[in-house]
């Protein structure tokens, strides 16, 4: 079959995105490629449409588990096997799912970094017949990059073990970040043979808009009242993402928040409830919207800056993917910028702060000296917080650097999925007088799709089974609590906890290596990332997209024509026009009106446009 037909059969496309088609045939070629693409570019297709034209199993490392389990099941229903490993699961499950990824009919095997340096995940690579070696997020194993993570250079020593082509994928690279990702993924790194393939950043039908202001909230609402459909607004605070949640509802606005706090349930109804469209206004941190395909996007409204250019152009890119015109407006004001100098400070406590947070780490875990290696703990870091007299930010980034520096890993956000085992014998199981007959499906259900259930504890995926029993969520939680009450099960409802994994035993004071070179590396990075941020905020004479696209890398630009600096070079008597036109169509409107249309960014209108209609006022015009 051509790339084309595979598309169609198994996607049910008619025809690729600009700069699929070229990383296909460069895949198929046999050729290490970097594909760069603008978010909401379809990467995925890239690698599962040769993964498909090929033996084997493509092996895909990925650091999103959310993203890894949506993949596979979407491929899943459209017929295609797929299996993950991640963190959360088993020794036990990790093995199944590696077995059945050997032997079993499987083309995509998902994998999370940490898990390449396992000796488990090794002990399968000779089996495993890989087809092609998928790295998404490849930034993520550029010591340049913005989200660098040490587990991304266990793909580097895989590469040198894997007889497969790499297809590696970033949406946010910029050359330098392009440039170490192929020395870093190649088996030559002293001469990289990498494809390097760029589709261009432009998104014509998206405006960038940046506003200093300092009633966020007015400038909210008149986006949310101006512009309909579907909007994300993002925040860096949980608690303000309540609030401002609750601002917009009291205003009418259909709208509701999403952050890491909430648990695995809460976090799915809300997500699906705004994909559908039941929710409007999802108000988040960046915990929300990786993954997610919602083409019909209108805004994407930023409360606060990022503290880079490569963030912002990720979030802000997930507005308009359907090729309708969509804005993306950044409120900030001078406190914003100070705010983010102090978090930049926060962001890299000081050597002797970490080295201190080492050794608390694990007293606060009874671990003495010597010992440890290997060990994962449930780290409870309130309790941590609590017990030291610290605070959680500092803490948070010390674990971090503790990671950079190949000491631990540390997630933050690790999910534990619902476990369920069945204690009753299978002959003694239907003579069991059952409190409620829905108990009966679910029971089948469980056997039927879980082998084993009834000699182990197994992770469940809720979803499905509340499918396969003719339950909702809730009432599937409630059955599986009565299940236990009566003993007839063992249930271990879903959690979240805060994860650390020591890579070595516990180190005596002042021999513990935090890599000083690495420290200042890493906070120069930073540093140069707020400036272009900053720089960008304050530029107000050059269009907004030639400022980004350059940052990544694209020289030859045009003015966009629709972003806040392109739309201020407008003649002043465009502007007095659209102002008399609409006095025109609403007579009667009052002031709070004529703000709200003069700050609707689809009406295009430069910042003074309230100053011009109060020049028409004095004129006796309107």
């Amino acid at each position: 079959m051509t790339p084309e037909e595979v598309l169609k059969r198994w996607w049910g496309h008619d025809g690729f995105r600009p700069m699929q088609k070229e990383i296909i045939t460069s895949a198929l070629d046999g050729r290490d490629t970097l594909a760069i693409l603008p978010t909401g570019g379809g990467k995925s297709v890239c690698f599962q449409v040769p993964a498909m034209m090929r033996d084997g199993l493509a092996l895909v490392v990925t650091p999103l588990i959310a993203l890894m389990k949506d993949q596979v099941q979407n491929l899943e229903q459209r017929g295609i096997k797929a299996i993950a490993v991640h963190a959360g699961m088993t020794r036990r499950e990790v093995d199944t799912a590696l077995n059945n990824a050997a032997y079993g009919d499987c083309k995509f095997l998902y994998v999370s970094p940490e898990r390449l340096g396992t000796p488990l995940f090794r002990s399968y690579l000779d089996v495993l017949q890989v087809s092609f070696l998928v790295v998404d997020e490849a930034h993520c194993i550029s010591q340049w990059g913005y989200d660098f993570r040490p587990d991304y250079l266990n793909i580097g020593e895989l590469r040198q073990s894997l007889d497969a082509p790499v297809i590696a994928l970033t949406a946010t690279a910029t050359p330098e970040v392009a440039t170490d990702i192929t020395v870093r993924l190649s088996r030559e790194p002293e001469r990289p043979s990498f494809n390097v393939l760029r589709a261009g950043f432009e998104r014509p039908n998206l405006s960038y808009i940046v506003r200093e202001c300092y009633d966020k909230a007015g400038q909210l609402l008149d986006i949310c009242k101006g512009v309909p459909g579907s909007g994300i607004v993002y925040l860096r605070n949980r608690k303000r993402c309540e609030e401002v949640a609750e601002l917009l509802s009291a205003q009418g606005e259909s709208a509701s928040f999403y952050h890491a706090g909430l648990g695995p349930m809460s976090r799915s109804e809300r997500q699906e409830a705004w994909k559908r469209g039941d929710i409007r206004v999802m108000v988040c941190t960046n915990a929300f919207g990786m993954g997610i395909d919602k083409p019909d996007v209108r805004f994407v409204v930023h409360w606060e800056p990022s503290d880079s250019l490569e963030s912002y152009f990720q979030e802000a890119g997930r507005a308009g993917r359907d090729g309708k015109r969509s804005y993306a407006v950044l409120l900030w004001n001078a406190s914003n910028l100070a705010h983010l100098r102090q978090m930049l400070d926060t962001s890299f406590p000081s050597l002797s702060f970490i080295e201190d947070i080492y050794q608390k780490l694990h007293i606060f875990h009874e671990i003495i000296y010597e010992t440890g290696e290997g060990r994962t703990l449930h780290f409870d870091p309130e309790a941590f917080c609590k017990q030291y007299k610290l605070k959680l930010s500092q803490v948070h980034y010390a674990l971090r650097y503790l990671e950079q520096s190949d000491h631990i890993s540390y997630d933050e956000d690790a999910e534990f999925p619902t476990r369920v085992r069945i204690n009753t014998a299978r002959n003694a199981l239907y003579e069991t007088e059952l409190p409620d007959p829905k108990m009966i499906p679910l029971l089948e259900a469980l056997m039927r799709g879980y082998p084993g259930i009834m000699s182990y504890s197994m992770a469940i995926n809720e979803e499905k089974l509340a499918r396969d029993c003719g339950a909702t969520i809730p009432e599937l939680h409630q059955l599986l609590y009565k299940l236990s009450l009566e003993r007839v099960i063992g249930y271990i409802p879903a959690a979240r906890s805060s994860l650390v994994y020591l890579h070595h035993n516990r180190l005596v004071p002042g021999n513990i290596d935090l890599k000083p070179e690495r420290y200042a590396f890493l906070r120069g990075n930073a540093e140069r990332r707020l400036e272009a941020m900053e720089e960008y905020l304050q530029n107000g004479t050059e269009c907004r997209s030639r400022q980004l696209l350059r940052y990544f890398g694209q020289e030859e630009t045009e003015d966009c024509g629709t972003c806040d600096v392109c739309r201020s070079r407008r003649p002043e008597d465009r502007t007095r026009a659209a102002l008399l036109s609409f006095a025109s169509e609403h007579p009667a409107a009052d002031i709070s009106e004529v703000k709200a249309f003069c700050d609707n960014p689809k009406n295009g209108l430069p910042p003074d446009a309230l100053e011009i209609w109060r020049s028409l006022v004095d004129e006796g015009l309107v």
